[in-house]
């Protein structure tokens, strides 16, 4: 019996290269906006999540494909969108940990 998320037509080693294009991106810009502070595995996880559910998902299984379909415009577009969704997300990770504190 299949589950609704199991597929007889594809094996695990092609779904393990399906990603978020934006994963890249916003570990990209965590490592130039906090250098001193991207050892910080958890704390830089909290921050990646939180910037990526504010950005819209684009799945594709290798890099190099969005290089052939993003304008110059679109790839400036999402750099920008990542860089505001990244300094949200200090803020945010920021703020919430000092209520705990």
């Amino acid at each position: 019996m299949l589950l609704s998320h199991e597929s007889p037509l594809l094996l695990p080693t092609e779904l393990d290269s399906i990603h978020n294009y934006y994963e890249g991106m916003v570990f990209e810009a965590l490592q130039q906006q906090l250098p001193e502070q991207f050892g910080n595995n958890e704390y830089i996880a909290d921050i990646a999540c939180v910037a990526l559910n504010h950005l819209p998902p684009r799945y594709i299984r290798h890099d190099v494909d969005m290089a052939f379909y993003l304008s110059p415009n679109e790839r400036q577009e999402m750099l920008e969108k990542v860089n505001q969704a990244v300094t949200k997300a200090i803020q945010f990770v920021n703020d919430s940990q000092q209520e705990y504190e």
